[in-house]
């Protein structure tokens, strides 16, 4: 199913297509700041420039499953209780597709099931306070009430004549949905898109395209712009925003020296750092907002053993607590550090 460089989506869009035709830091007042894991030493020069911070193993949550042979975690995104929710990508039907873990008492329990979705990221609304989805297979976004009832299709279908793989999402101030929308990661094409979703689900308009696999999407601490990660070239672009739904400018921000590894999800903290997590490593590259690599965010010796990826990260509301997703052969788990900066919207889910 893993089969590097590539973000194993794609396979996975195969695989869950077959299985369907055959029946199948700072401890701060914010939520989820629960003592997991001790602090975290540094070291100078880590790769690729900045020092080196050692992440910490909380709990392995998931274990690969036999129906799709692999676990991916995703869209860590922290609840109003100080809960921290995350979702396995390769879940089969029935398997918990949504998990709510107690990071103080190490445990997680299933928050949703169903028997299609292959979510990919998680982020609840600042509009109705609801938890969307993405279903990178299905093109799908849907919506959860906050304790996981109350399924509902937000939005499905083609947009500007073209079908979707939604794989993160970021929200406006007002609750609009931006997307970024993975189309031709198969093929190594660029025609992958940013694309925005007004707040009722009824307007669908792509922003940006010709993007190479985009993945990441998250808007900087000011709501002036996107980072978008594109997986295939490694690089971060930054579309400035025009206030009016529109794109105003674009360019390439942050070329990443990643190796065999590629750029996932992004996370940007109070500070306006870019927690850039990497696909074919279980390590996050953190840069300053003019693209200086600050630190790399690593799991090291034999914790690492086992370990393929760290798709994501979420920082606590208000504190430089963070938690990122980590997958590969030995399961997926929750690893712990200290950020740079403060955990805000940008820095939960997505």
């Amino acid at each position: 199913m893993r089969r590097r460089p590539l973000r194993p989506l794609a396979a996975l869009a195969a695989a869950i297509c077959l299985t369907a035709l055959t029946g199948c830091g700072t401890q701060t007042a914010g939520p989820g700041d629960r003592g997991a894991g001790g602090p975290n030493p540094h070291t100078a020069g880590g790769p690729g420039g900045g020092g080196t911070v050692r992440a910490q193993k909380v709990v392995r949550l998931t274990t690969p499953h036999e129906a799709t042979g692999m676990t991916l975690l995703e869209g860590p995104v922290f609840d109003e209780r100080g809960d921290l929710l995350v979702v396995d990508v390769t879940a089969p039907a029935g398997g918990p597709k949504v998990l709510r873990v107690d990071i103080g008492r190490k445990t997680s329990r299933q928050v949703h099931t169903d028997d299609r979705g292959a979510y990919t990221s998680a982020q609840f609304s600042p509009y109705d306070g609801r938890l969307y989805l993405t279903d990178f297979v299905h093109g799908d976004i849907v919506s959860l009430a906050p304790d996981g009832s109350d399924p509902r299709t937000f939005f499905s279908g083609e947009v500007d004549g073209a079908p979707m793989n939604p794989d993160d999402l970021a929200f406006d101030r007002d609750g609009h949905l931006y997307l970024s929308d993975s189309r031709g990661m198969s093929e190594g094409k660029a025609i992958g898109r940013v694309v925005r979703i007004d707040r009722e689900g009824r307007d669908a308009t792509v922003l940006a395209g010709g993007l190479a696999a985009p993945n990441g999407i998250s808007f900087d601490e000011r709501y002036r712009g996107l980072w978008v990660s594109e997986l295939t070239e490694n690089r971060v672009s930054y579309l400035l925003l025009d206030g009016k739904g529109s794109v105003a400018s674009r360019h390439t921000a942050i070329r990443v020296d990643g190796g065999i590894a590629q750029t996932d999800s992004i996370a940007v903290d109070a500070d306006g750092n870019v927690y850039q997590a990497l696909h074919g490593r279980p390590a996050i590259a953190v840069y300053d907002r003019h693209g200086e690599r600050l630190a790399t965010v690593d799991v090291r010796g034999r914790d690492a053993e086992g370990l393929e990826s760290a798709t994501n990260v979420a920082i606590t509301p208000g504190g430089t607590r963070a938690y990122m997703t980590v997958s590969g052969p030995a399961g997926g788990f929750l690893y712990a550090f200290d950020a740079l900066g403060k955990g805000i919207r940008q820095s939960n889910g997505g």
